[in-house]
């Protein structure tokens, strides 16, 4: 076991909650389709990230800050802001090829599901258990906190007042900042920057109506089976349960 200084990241995508539909074929498409856009984000993540874990629909990744190698924030910021934009070609990816095919709710909304990111600076205790390797502490439970807060937007990156502190995170215009209040942390202020990515592409094919786009729907089905045949969790729990 070990304490040291850590940047501390959450990718998590909102809006799963109501994307998720009761009717089962829906349901194992919207699997998949939040499956492959996690992907495509922890795919994004290079070094100094490392990934810790999967938590439901959310990736948890820090970067140990090292005496002799400390990362810079701006190149933290800089992976982070690279979900985004992965996340978005994803989106725009499953949308173009699922065009004309499913008219699950699933398939056809897959534009309403956002990204949003959580940056933050502190002390964590690494514990290491065979393979497994836990980070925990009061910074580790602040950073997943943040999930929950006040603002009304679903796709956004914010990052603490610690992780600001150590330079320059962003060029251009001027982070909002807020502060936001819980009941065992205290007060809590950070910044909310908003990513510039382009505006999704909706085809107004009709469903159901393109082989090609009928195709994907089969597709996302029998990899989504396939998992389960390999004993690969069916579900998502969103940590912000929106």
């Amino acid at each position: 076991m070990e304490i040291k200084g850590a940047y501390l990241i959450l990718a998590d995508i909102s809006g799963y909650t109501r994307f998720v539909k009761m009717h089962q074929a829906s349901m194992l498409h919207a699997e998949e389709i939040v499956t492959e856009l996690m992907e495509a984000v922890i795919d994004a993540a290079g070094p100094p990230l490392i990934l810790n874990k999967l938590e439901g629909d959310a990736a948890f990744l820090y970067a140990p800050a090292l005496a002799e190698h400390n990362p810079e924030p701006q190149v933290i910021l800089q992976e982070v802001w690279g979900f985004f934009q992965a996340f978005k070609t994803k989106q725009q990816n499953l949308i173009k090829a699922g065009e004309g095919g499913c008219f699950c709710e699933a398939c056809c909304n897959i534009g309403d599901l956002k990204l949003k990111a959580i940056l933050h600076f502190g002390q964590v205790v690494i514990k290491r258990v065979r393979q497994l390797e836990e980070l925990a502490g009061r910074d580790v439970i602040l950073a997943h906190r943040l999930l929950k807060n006040s603002l009304a937007i679903q796709e956004y990156l914010l990052a603490t007042e610690e992780f600001c502190q150590l330079g320059r995170t962003q060029p251009g215009p001027a982070p909002e900042e807020h502060r936001e209040k819980y009941d065992d942390l205290g007060s809590v202020r950070f910044r909310v920057f908003y990513p510039d990515t382009p505006q999704l592409e909706v085809p107004a094919t009709k469903r159901f109506s393109n082989p090609k786009g009928i195709m994907e729907g089969l597709r996302l089905f029998a990899r989504n089976f396939g998992r389960r045949l390999q004993g690969a969790k069916p579900s998502f729990v969103n940590l912000n349960a929106d």
